[in-house]
């Protein structure tokens, strides 16, 4: 594989490593091409980034009411470490026990998404360690979140960055998005997920192909195989998500909590229990003063004002 000059840089650079051999060996050409993340000054936000080591929360959108999470770990290209995992779930926490937040949305400072998990920090673990501690297992709070995430994948997203991106309920990607499940060139396999969400995302063919070569692929691909609802310019994809986001928190936010909860449970259940699941969400929305409101709306030729009621 043939090393493009500024990658050595990178490589000298960058101490905290993700996945970064893999990177370098197999993506040294794609590496330059690939988009830095618009500043998330190009869109209006409110910064919330005091006490925080690993992200910056912003708000954004109408009344605030989309809460950003942004992976901040540039210089290792916002490599996946306990730390920055726990700051995710604090802010999650936060968000979910806001009611002016209605949507989160995910994404990375500078050219990365997440380019998977810190390596440096997992390379001496053992066996027994992982095992006692159940390593990994608190990465999994943007999959049980309540309310809508989003993310915005806006360059690299290998490994456990992969696998945080599929946590979430919709991924848009920059055009310049890079993805893989790599974990087997280095010895090891996905832990966070990524046979089972990729695997469902994309079918068993191409997830084995993906998993059992580590190989990388494009966002065109990923669009392609159903892994991403849509790819974007880069400096469309920030935007184009808050667009997302602000239509759907325009939507009463128990009803939302209800689909999302139902098409979740598609991806846990045989057909048969998820139709059941799905019908008593269904009757469950006619409890709502909201669903009352969305009928009532409709049949009179206006827009609906939701109370989240």
């Amino acid at each position: 594989c043939i090393i493009h000059p500024s990658c050595v840089h990178i490589e000298k650079t960058f101490e905290t490593t993700s996945i970064m051999a893999f990177l370098l060996r197999r993506a040294a050409l794609r590496s330059r091409s690939v988009a830095v993340n618009p500043a998330l000054v190009a869109v209006a936000t409110r910064s919330m980034s005091t006490g925080w080591s690993y992200i910056n929360p912003t708000r954004a959108g109408s009344n605030d009411q989309i809460g950003v999470i942004e992976l901040n770990r540039p210089k290792s290209l916002n490599a996946l470490c306990d730390g920055l995992m726990t700051e995710v779930s604090n802010i999650i926490d936060q968000y979910e026990a806001d009611d002016s937040v209605r949507v989160m949305v995910v994404t990375g400072n500078g050219r990365a998404f997440a380019a998977g998990a810190d390596i440096k920090e997992m390379k001496d673990l053992t066996f027994d360690v992982v095992t006692k501690n159940n390593f990994l297992s608190f990465w999994d709070r943007v999959a049980t979140a309540r309310k809508p995430i989003i993310a915005a994948v806006n360059g690299f997203a290998l490994g456990g960055g992969c696998e945080l991106a599929m946590m979430c309920d919709v991924i848009y990607a920059s055009e310049k998005a890079v993805f893989g499940q790599p974990e087997i060139v280095i010895g090891t396999i996905p832990g966070a997920g990524g046979t089972q969400r990729l695997t469902r995302a994309v079918g068993k063919s191409n997830a084995m192909e993906l998993v059992l070569t580590g190989d990388m692929f494009s966002a065109e691909r990923a669009k392609e195989m159903n892994l991403v609802s849509k790819v974007l310019p880069a400096d469309e994809l920030l935007p184009a998500t808050f667009e997302l986001a602000e239509k759907i928190a325009a939507k009463s936010m128990p009803i939302v909590a209800m689909a999302k909860a139902a098409v979740n449970k598609s991806q846990e259940l045989a057909l048969a229990e998820g139709l059941q699941a799905e019908k008593v969400l269904f009757h469950s929305s006619f409890a709502t003063n909201d669903r009352k409101e969305g009928m009532t709306a409709f049949y009179e030729k206006r827009d609906p004002s939701f109370q989240d009621k």
